[in-house]
């Protein structure tokens, strides 16, 4: 004799919910995640990646009154459920999807002392299986309609989501304890002035003229070199004059 159980458990099997009624059908999806190329002269090759997550889909409904069929000592409310399940898809956390099959000995279900749903998930991971799915899951989707004439049942389908747990690491960035100051050196567009060395007959304004192309700058050549209005007329032969630019400053 075989017992079927599903169950649905959030946080550490602090809250757990076995479905009353076994659906008659579990759909599970797993698929891959290969990849096609097209390689000259061989043609299409198929890269092989790791699997997609795992998806479940299943479908039953909550009793409104126990039916012979209905499996586990513990029957709530069909809104009970509804509203646990909603609670628990707005923490946005996993819960963990178990489908559990015992191999009984031939005993009446009935005569085993009632057990809370917890303890039922524990019976039914702890003991034998031959066969048993357990793994973390999101809540997807889940649809529940009621139709008229069902007594008070709900019809419901549940999607599921294989979940990964993961958990962001730090990275620490490893800084040179010595660190490089670099000055940007502004670059300079004034020109180093050039230099004139006084000969015989020389005068600023006769400097200015030639070298800058205007004589009225001999005023620029006189302030440059801190040459007083005093000196101007018995400027010494030989003495080294800075110029400014050719250019007249704005």
């Amino acid at each position: 004799m075989e017992e079927y159980g599903f169950f649905l458990a959030y946080n550490n099997q602090a809250e757990v919910l076995r479905l009353p009624v076994n659906p008659e059908k579990l759909e599970i999806n797993s698929s891959g995640d290969g990849k096609s190329y097209t390689i000259i002269d061989l043609g299409e090759i198929n890269s092989i990646q790791p699997n997609k997550l795992r998806e479940i889909t299943l479908e039953s409904f909550f009793p409104g009154q126990r039916y012979p069929f209905v499996v586990g000592e513990t029957l709530h409310t069909p809104y009970y459920y509804i509203e646990m399940i909603r609670k628990w898809m707005e923490t946005k956390r996993p819960i963990r999807f178990v489908f559990s099959a015992l191999q009984l000995p031939e005993r009446a279900l009935s005569s085993s002392l009632a057990q809370s749903s917890q303890l039922e998930l524990e019976r039914f991971t702890s003991e034998e299986t031959f066969m048993a799915i357990n793994m973390a899951v999101s809540i997807e989707k889940f649809d529940w309609s009621i139709a008229a004439g069902d007594s008070g049942d709900i019809q419901f389908k549940l999607s599921l989501k294989e979940y990964v747990f993961y958990r962001a690491l730090k990275v620490k960035v490893k800084t040179d304890t010595k660190t490089t100051t670099v000055a940007k050196k502004r670059t300079d567009t004034k020109q180093t002035p050039k230099t004139y060395k006084l000969v015989a007959g020389d005068s600023l304004w006769k400097i200015a003229k030639k070298h800058l192309g205007d004589g009225g700058r001999y005023k620029e050549i006189q302030k440059l070199n801190g040459i007083k209005d005093s000196e101007l007329r018995k400027l010494p032969i030989g003495l080294v004059i800075k110029l400014p630019q050719k250019e007249a400053s704005s």
